[in-house]
């Protein structure tokens, strides 16, 4: 079968044309997927929830019963959503700033 991180690769990177034309973009029907889920909840639901929601889906198969599909396919939403945060998140956001006066540091 091969490893499941080189299929999850396959699915979400290299066959990525072929799915665009089956079902169109996956940020974009992730986008739809977001407005309609919103609508219909009546609370805001963003597309990095939708990547988490179908990886806690083929979680959820997976715990009821073994499918090596399961894993690649959460392998393959995981790669997803990286794409999704890398393009569209300000990596800066993350890093603290840490005032060197601080306590803390007075000791190293």
């Amino acid at each position: 079968m091969g490893n499941i991180l080189e299929r999850a690769n396959e699915i979400a990177n290299k066959r990525s044309e072929e799915k665009e034309r089956q079902y169109g973009p996956m940020e974009e029907t992730h986008k739809r997927t977001a407005e309609i889920c919103s609508l219909l909840t009546g609370k805001e639901i963003t597309v990095k929830d939708i990547y988490w929601m179908k990886v806690a889906m083929k979680l959820a198969r997976e715990a009821h019963a073994h499918k090596e599909d399961n894993l690649v396919d959460a392998c393959a939403y995981l790669s997803g959503l990286n794409d999704f945060c890398e393009k569209t998140e300000n990596p800066l956001q993350y890093i603290q700033h840490v005032n060197i006066d601080d306590e803390e540091f007075k000791h190293m």
